[in-house]
């Protein structure tokens, strides 16, 4: 088997055989460039830890979607240098998508990891559109040093593919320029308060192929106050599931991550609305 079974799977209590699952999560518990709250390497153990005291019959969807089948692999080693990992993880997302038609979900760890999982989608599905949900445009060509950078995150995919962005209330100087130009579309937070206006925009600027990329701190800090870096004004929740399940319902949606969870102690908010979040989307595609 090309994949090992994690020790705890995401919701389901016993290991599914990687050929007959769905869905198949991927734990990326990679942290090498956060510049402000740190944690991210501890988001992925946490959010299938999460995932247990989540029901399994999902109130919204009215399904069980655990009897889909969900396969959780092994965590990725993220212990290797940058100019290492970066490649053994995009040559794992490219071995994932060869060996099984099941739908990725992968779970980071901090947003730089992104630019590994998108480069075998985009080689893989023609016209790959990329729906952003952040607080931050990530369109800084480097930082800090780093190309790899958390706050580089969807650059390079910016630069071939349509990038459809959400939920942005952070934009630096040095990104502006790209933050509405070329392929990049940016709908900014306090301009997109009109969720029909916005809906019917996202949907007409995607194309039918879409990867969905959620950095956790899109959301408003009352939904998810666990992540390195907050902003005031995201999303509530039921207003972020609206257009994600208007979303997955008109598109084909091939991939998606979720990352920048960073536990706080004494807390289980964030990694369990993150497990949901999951969860519930795993419902919208099924």
């Amino acid at each position: 088997m090309l994949f090992k079974p994690a020790k705890q799977q995401f919701v389901a209590r016993k290991t599914i055989a990687f050929d007959d699952a769905a869905f198949v999560v991927v734990p990326v518990p990679y942290e090498k460039t956060t510049s402000y709250g740190k944690g991210t390497r501890n988001g992925p153990a946490a959010v299938q830890a999460a995932s247990y005291q989540l029901e399994l019959w999902d109130e919204e969807t009215k399904a069980e979607t655990w009897k889909k089948g969900i396969f959780t692999a092994a965590p990725v080693n993220c212990a290797l240098p940058e100019n290492k990992f970066f490649p053994l993880l995009e040559s794992t997302v490219e071995g994932l998508l060869g060996s099984t038609r099941a739908l990725p979900f992968f779970i980071g760890g901090e947003h730089s990891i992104t630019q590994a999982l998108l480069p075998p989608f985009i080689r893989r599905y023609k016209n790959l559109s990329i729906l952003h949900f952040d607080a931050h445009a990530d369109l800084r060509p480097s930082y800090e040093g780093s190309a790899h950078s958390h706050a580089s995150a969807v650059y390079p995919a910016s630069r071939t593919n349509r990038l459809v962005q959400i939920g942005i209330r952070s934009v630096g100087s040095d990104e502006r320029q790209y933050h509405n130009a070329g392929n990049v579309v940016t709908h900014l937070m306090h301009e997109s308060l009109d969720l029909k206006k916005l809906e019917r925009a996202i949907l007409r600027e995607l194309t039918d192929t879409v990867y969905l990329s959620i950095d956790v701190d899109g959301f408003d800090p009352a939904v998810m106050p666990g992540t390195g870096t907050p902003q005031p004004g995201g999303f509530l929740w039921y207003e972020a599931m609206r257009l994600f399940k208007a979303v997955c319902a008109a598109k084909k949606v091939v991939g998606v991550d979720v990352v920048e969870v960073s536990p706080v102690k004494g807390s289980n908010i964030t990694e369990l609305a993150a497990a949901k979040l999951i969860y519930r989307l795993m419902g919208y595609l099924s």
